[in-house]
């Protein structure tokens, strides 16, 4: 399954919102967070600046404050992406993830339903995690107990954190049909 299959073919649902005096300075913490320029979801995110505000702030403290190695991060990130057939976050985190030390075995692996082969013990500890929480919300207790011994209570927190911020990505972005980016989103 590529991200191709995922594409939608026209425009998203809303038009980009005009960038007014409330907005620009939203825009501009925005822009700086991905390296100058925004993204198609951060202009559609800009029709509630208070949102984007809150959202700008969260994402960037999943990507950049966060304790997670960057693996675990990003594999989390592109296993929701996959679960909720979101294109436009698994183009703008594939690069990412090589860059974090996945593997493109491991990258392709991510559609399998059962990806585990290709992972080390802590690597499919979040990807069961990512997919027990997007497909059911509910953590079981041994699932919860192998995961807490493996990682601290801050690791635990920004893992869920994650899976919950990134499912939300997905579901804006597959919502209002959001296409893809040519490649990577800066720092998204």
């Amino acid at each position: 399954m590529s991200a191709a299959r995922h594409e939608s073919t026209g425009p998203a649902r809303l038009p980009f919102p005009e960038i007014g005096p409330d907005a620009e300075p939203v825009a501009q913490r925005m822009a700086a967070r991905r390296g100058g320029e925004l993204s198609a979801l951060d202009k559609l995110l800009l029709h509630s600046p208070p949102v984007a505000d809150g959202w700008n702030e969260l994402l960037g403290a999943l990507r950049h404050k966060s304790s997670l190695a960057p693996d675990l991060r990003e594999l989390v990130i592109l296993r929701v992406a996959v679960l909720n057939n979101a294109a436009f976050e698994w183009v703008a985190h594939k690069e990412a993830a090589r860059r974090a030390g996945v593997t493109e075995a491991q990258i392709d692996a991510l559609y399998d339903m059962d990806p585990n082969q290709h992972f080390d013990y802590r690597q499919n500890l979040v990807l069961e995690l990512a997919d027990t929480s997007t497909f059911g919300v509910e953590i079981p207790d041994l699932l919860f107990q192998q995961v807490r011994a493996e990682f601290s209570e801050q690791e635990i927190v920004e893992l869920m954190v994650t899976i919950g911020g990134y499912a939300m990505v997905s579901r804006f972005l597959v919502a209002l049909q959001v296409p893809p980016p040519e490649g990577e989103v800066g720092s998204s």
